[in-house]
């Protein structure tokens, strides 16, 4: 396993995740939402949650409608790399230039970190499809579960950093506490910028038979997406692994983004209790990544994630009878983050043994698709179950989210893994057969 994942192109994927995870942790996580407190000042509270809202939704609808036509045009120019690197790279500009938007101006602060998580977001569609150029499938799992593994440390350990400075600016020679945040902003983007090195230079992207000029490659991209549309409705397999995936990754990132102010506002529970449950699970999460992609490789990959389900079930149950104060609050985050990072490679995985080779960008951008149009639902039946439901109340909504796990899994019950590579294979074979430009899988 170790020879593995120490190979130079698995290691310097991976460290890509290692990098960009900072983004997702200290900015999008951490500290944005209380600067754009901070900016909006001159707002109410209604009018300024409205906005974040909406620039979030405006960000993730963006993304996901943008994600499979990219992957169709890269998959058609042979340039996964490139687009990483342009979308990396726009999200590591915004992010540096957060720190320069001072108070007052919160439309300038929404604006970059909605470009910013547009760069973060499209970059990640090309990142996931070049784990089939770094792995073999029977490594998918561990590689996946790798890739996720470093994210998690390399993103807590700036964050650990960055929530030092916070706590402590005087330690790091900065005045106060924004000043802090700001510099956080930037140790973020230079981090991000170091660690996508790696990939850029040790990745070998699968060569693309009867490679496109740009212009070319978005028209024929776009000729492709159109084609992929019928594609995906023909693996019946893959179309209810989509299904279910989107039910309970809706619900594993509603948990995400609602844990801190659930501790906020419900528990009334200390913001340096809540980072450091955020740190806690950030640390948990490594090696019980590494231990899913093992489980993954031993009972196969959906039972793994049917079995992280089941933990997520049961911590919702605690946090709805039991969670009072910090020490559960801690409890329930290293719940979380043992089968957190877990589920999310392992899907990550799975639907890589789903998809025809060749069009692994094209595909994954349907993958990232349905990951941009989560965390819809869940927030929804949080917020209708008290108006619905005589009695209820916030502690009681985050019940319904089980309602999706429940769901989802039982579509994920119904995945025939075999039965779903067959198909892949199979049109991949097809694509081989076709002549001229259509050719299929790379050598």
């Amino acid at each position: 396993m170790l020879k593995v994942l120490l190979r130079k192109p698995v290691l310097g994927w991976a460290l890509y995740d290692w990098g960009n995870s900072a983004f997702a942790t200290t900015v999008m996580a951490g500290f944005f939402p209380a600067f754009y407190s901070f900016l909006s000042t001159d707002l109410s509270t209604k009018d300024s949650q409205f906005w974040f809202n909406m620039t979030l939704a405006g960000a993730s609808i963006a993304v996901a409608i943008s994600a499979p036509i990219l992957g169709a045009v890269a998959d058609r120019g042979g340039s996964r790399k490139k687009f990483l690197a342009t979308f990396a790279l726009l999200g590591v500009v915004m992010t540096v230039s957060m720190a320069w938007v001072n108070a007052g101006q919160w439309q300038l602060g929404l604006l970059f970190y909605a470009i910013g998580t547009i760069g973060f977001s499209g970059a990640n569609v090309f990142y996931d499809s070049m784990l089939v150029d770094v792995a073999g499938e029977r490594e998918f799992d561990m590689v996946s579960a790798f890739g996720y593994g470093m994210g998690y440390v390399g993103g807590g350990l700036l964050f650990l950093v960055n929530v030092l400075m916070i706590n402590d600016p005087n330690m790091f020679g900065i005045g106060d506490r924004i000043g802090a945040v700001k510099w956080s902003f930037i140790s973020v983007g230079v981090w991000w910028a170091a660690f996508t090195l790696p990939l850029l230079f040790s990745v070998r992207e699968t060569p693309t038979e009867h490679k496109a000029p740009p212009l070319q490659a978005v028209r024929e991209g776009m000729a492709q997406l159109i084609g992929t549309f019928r594609e995906v409705r023909q693996l019946r397999v893959l179309l209810l692994f989509l299904v279910g995936y989107w039910l309970y990754i809706d619900a594993v990132n509603t948990v995400i983004k609602t844990a801190v102010f659930f501790g906020d506002r419900v528990l009334s529970l200390p913001a340096a209790d809540l980072m450091k449950a955020l740190l806690v699970t950030q640390f948990v999460a490594f090696p019980a990544a590494l231990a899913f992609g093992w489980l993954g490789q031993r009972i196969g990959p959906r039972r793994a994630i049917l079995i992280g389900l089941s933990v997520y079930v049961a911590a919702l149950f605690y946090a709805w009878r039991w969670l009072s104060d910090s020490g559960d609050f801690y409890l329930l985050a290293i719940s979380i983050g043992l089968v957190q990072g877990g589920v999310q490679s392992l899907s990550r995985s799975l639907y890589a043994r789903l998809i025809p080779v060749s069009k692994t960008a094209e595909f994954f951008g349907f993958f990232n698709m349905v990951g941009k149009f989560a965390a819809i639902l869940g927030p929804l039946l949080m917020a209708v179950t008290p108006l619905v439901l005589s009695g209820a109340d916030q502690r009681d909504s985050i019940l319904s989210l089980n309602l999706l796990f429940f769901a989802g899994g039982y579509l994920l019950w119904q995945v025939d893994v075999e039965a779903g590579t067959k198909a892949a294979r199979e049109m991949e074979d097809g694509y081989a057969l076709r002549p001229g430009p259509a050719a299929g899988p790379p050598d």
